[in-house]
């Protein structure tokens, strides 16, 4: 008796604390939770939205070109809700924009947000934290372990245009800067 309950707490963990875990309502509707991977987006029901979305977006290559190497220096932790009109619509296209900049994917962490009353814009690993993580998408563009900027929700101009304000030093100020720590 102590061994299977032993066994069900580690699998319980392992499953809280791994990446790419879904959780379903109880009206059928599923989210990602936590940390996940890009692979997360191939599964359905997430491949319809991110698929259209990345495949509809067409990236700014000038404006890349303007960022590209400076990219490369950050790491990215992107915060989104797998059930949020917003993250369905920028995620795709800001994954599309860092593979054309041949962004280190390595250097991106995902970390999904709950929708649930009580859970609210929580993942279980606690990454969202102390970073004032009110709106879905956020991205936060960190050097050397400090935030530098955000883009919070929508871009302010185009997403590369206000990446290359943030990556060549310019002021920039997000939506919703009030948020911003």
């Amino acid at each position: 008796m102590k061994t299977s309950a032993f066994l069900f707490f580690t699998l319980f963990c392992i499953t809280l604390h791994g990446q790419n875990q879904e959780i379903t309502l109880e009206n059928g509707k599923s989210f990602l939770l936590g940390k996940i991977t890009l692979k997360a987006f191939e599964q359905e029901p997430y491949r319809e939205w991110y698929q259209k979305s990345y495949q509809d977006y067409g990236v700014d290559e000038t404006l890349v070109h303007l960022f590209k190497e400076k990219l490369a220096q950050y790491h990215i932790q992107l915060f989104l809700g797998t059930w949020c009109g917003d993250s369905k619509r920028e995620v795709p296209r800001f994954i599309k924009i860092l593979k054309e900049a041949d962004f280190p994917l390595e250097n991106l962490e995902i970390i999904a947000l709950d929708r649930r009353k009580g859970w609210y814009k929580k993942s279980p690993g606690g990454e969202e934290r102390g970073k004032n993580i009110k709106k879905v998408p956020t991205m936060l563009f960190l050097k050397d372990g400090i935030e530098v900027n955000r883009i919070v929700e929508s871009p302010v101009e185009s997403l590369e245009e206000d990446m290359a304000l943030i990556l060549n030093g310019d002021t920039y100020t997000p939506n919703y800067a009030v948020m911003k720590q």
